[in-house]
């Protein structure tokens, strides 16, 4: 695929792309569901590496019934006192269902090490369990995919800025994220950590350069496709029926119904 001058993947090659991509999506969804299949994609990486977007751009044409995001919020004092897996346990997929993890089981690795969230013990029981954990998962029949997003400090720090200034994108923003830029050898090394404990031969890690947004957009969503041994499945061909002549069906008046405002119509000249 070309690049254009910046490097960058162009525009018009990207959404050419990523629409024939997202097809291949939809297409993969249908066996999902007609095999049984249950498959789990984590999603990890910096804060403001693209993990989001990506999402976003996997399930925005599949069903929401087999589809499900999963972005757990910062777990209730109750949850704090379960087994570390356990609020995890009870988002995986049934039979014939697929859950994209933004953000996972992984904050104890990341997050909670870094910021002094968890105690240095937690921190080493859940290196030891983490790979038994995904053991069991494949074990069992499930299919994880596991990418991690990269991207470099000053693109980083772009990001962050464009954040900060543009007030559709400011919630994105949080302390926890600036608090990043500050620490990001203390980040880096977590990373390297967790890869050399949890980069198994049954659950691999996969590592998406993440410094242009378009290019890691195809190039994950290219290579789950390729790594789930999904096959094209028929659907039943459905034929529109005709429409009955009516039966005296008379709407009542608009008048005794509560109208949306036409805020549209104020557009047109």
């Amino acid at each position: 695929m070309a690049k254009a001058k910046n490097g960058r993947v162009p525009r018009e090659a990207y959404e050419r792309e990523l629409l024939r991509l997202q097809g291949e999506l939809v297409r993969m969804q249908e066996w999902v569901k007609a095999s049984g299949t249950r498959l789990v994609v984590v999603f990890e990486g910096r804060d403001a590496a693209g993990k989001g977007g990506t999402i976003k751009r996997v399930a925005e044409h599949l069903n929401p019934r087999v589809c499900r995001i999963v972005a757990l919020p910062t777990p209730t004092e109750r949850e704090r006192t379960q087994w570390y897996f356990q609020r995890y346990v009870a988002h995986l997929p049934a039979a014939g269902e697929i859950v994209l993890l933004d953000r996972s089981w992984y904050n104890r690795a990341g997050v909670e090490r870094v910021m002094g969230f968890c105690t240095p013990q937690e921190y080493q029981r859940f290196l030891r369990q983490c790979p038994i954990f995904e053991q069991l998962l494949v074990e069992d029949g499930v299919l994880l995919r596991k990418y991690w997003f990269s991207v470099s400090e000053t693109e980083q720090v772009r990001r962050f800025r464009e954040r900060h200034d543009n007030p559709l994108k400011q919630w994105k923003l949080s302390p926890m994220d600036l608090e990043s830029i500050t620490r990001w050898d203390d980040y880096s090394r977590a990373r390297d950590d967790m890869l050399v404990h949890t980069d198994t031969p049954v659950a691999p890690w996969m590592i998406v350069e993440a410094e242009d947004k378009r290019a890691a957009r195809l190039n994950m969503i290219a290579h789950l496709l390729s790594s789930v041994p999904w096959e094209p499945v028929e659907r039943p061909e459905l034929k529109l029926p005709d429409r009955p002549s009516g039966s005296g069906y008379v709407r009542p008046s608009r008048e005794l119904e509560h109208q949306v405002p036409d805020h549209a119509g104020t557009l047109v000249d």
